[in-house]
């Protein structure tokens, strides 16, 4: 066996050449060491042969390539690699110590401690949770309104939450109660339920928030949350924390990612459906609005129908108006 084929079975080392650029340069060596351009049928791995090495130009014909020695190639790339992998590894043990007065000119000292920091832009907003984060956390505590969250973002942050929760952080979220309708979310929530993380959903208005080991607040300041505070006193921080999230904490129902969804839930959901049909808005406002789908919209409405025992949505928007202004009328379905 070569030392080649010795390291493809070596799991976790990487591959210099793909297969097909191997197969590519193994008959153009069967040809004589020579390969015509206009003949090549994978010019792809042509492509690599040449960014690697193992193909040059001929001097002396045009549109065509000569095979390269590997073990002079070997020799003179290991050579070059091994320098530039020193010069890396150098200049990463320098970095700390080059940044360090630019770190201190962007967190002059004394900024954070007692005080409120403004950060603005999204991409400085989650450099600096990031930061705050990577030191460990022992409790996190969130509060995330609006429907629910992209299931591109909800599988970026399986892993990241589960190796969180498996160093021993607590961590409580609190969701819109439509997030109960919404598979991806209900997944995240069942894997990370299972290994200790705890969520509920209220179907109420709140402010997005994020609370780190009772030491730093975390708001949004406006609509695109472009702009966010971080609250580092410690008196505002404990007031946000029990006055904010352990009341909407207590309010809020129990959520484990299950696809039953509670009554009260959704009660709470039709009234709102209710409310918005009533002032003339449209399905898809509706839905956006309450973060759900149009197609499950349609099933409430088509329910409601059923219980009202009306045809139409002319006649359920008729009865829905009748029963609004009938006195002691209870307004949950």
């Amino acid at each position: 066996m070569s030392g080649r084929e010795q390291l493809g079975n070596v799991t976790g080392v990487p591959t210099v050449i793909s297969a097909e650029a191997r197969a590519v340069y193994l008959s153009a060596v069967e040809d004589g060491g020579l390969i015509r351009t206009d003949d090549a049928e994978d010019s792809d791995a042509v492509e690599e042969l040449l960014r690697i090495g193992l193909l040059v130009p001929d001097s002396d014909e045009h549109g065509v390539l000569v095979a390269v020695d590997p073990a002079q190639l070997s020799k003179s790339l290991a050579g070059s690699w091994q320098r530039q992998a020193l010069d890396l590894l150098a200049r990463a043990v320098a970095l700390p110590a080059e940044l360090q007065e630019l770190s201190h000119a962007f967190h002059p000292p004394g900024q954070q401690r007692g005080s409120i920091e403004h950060v603005r832009g999204k991409v400085l907003i989650n450099q600096r949770i990031a930061q705050l984060l990577a030191v460990g956390m022992k409790e996190g505590l969130a509060m995330q309104p609006g429907g629910p969250r992209p299931p591109e973002v909800l599988s970026s942050m399986v892993e990241r939450d589960l190796e969180t929760l498996r160093h021993g952080t607590s961590m409580r979220t609190i969701y819109h109660a439509s997030t109960r309708y919404h598979q991806p979310t209900r997944d995240y929530v069942a894997t990370l339920s299972q290994a200790g993380g705890q969520y509920r959903t209220l179907d109420e208005p709140y402010t997005r928030l994020l609370i780190i080991d009772r030491k730093i607040a975390i708001i949004p300041l406006n609509e695109d949350m472009s702009l966010a505070a971080f609250i580092h006193d410690p008196a505002v921080v404990g007031y946000i924390a029990e006055e904010v999230f352990e009341r909407s904490w207590s309010r809020a129902l129990s959520f484990e990612g299950d696809r039953a969804v509670p009554q009260q839930v959704i009660s709470q959901l039709r009234q709102t459906i209710i409310d918005l049909l009533l002032a003339g808005t449209n399905h898809r406002v509706i839905a956006r609005r309450l973060g759900i789908s149009e197609r499950t919209l349609a099933r409430h409405i088509a329910e409601m129908r059923e219980d009202y025992n009306v045809e139409s949505l002319f006649q359920l928007g008729w009865m829905l108006a009748q029963t609004s202004r009938s006195p002691g009328t209870d307004p949950e379905i």
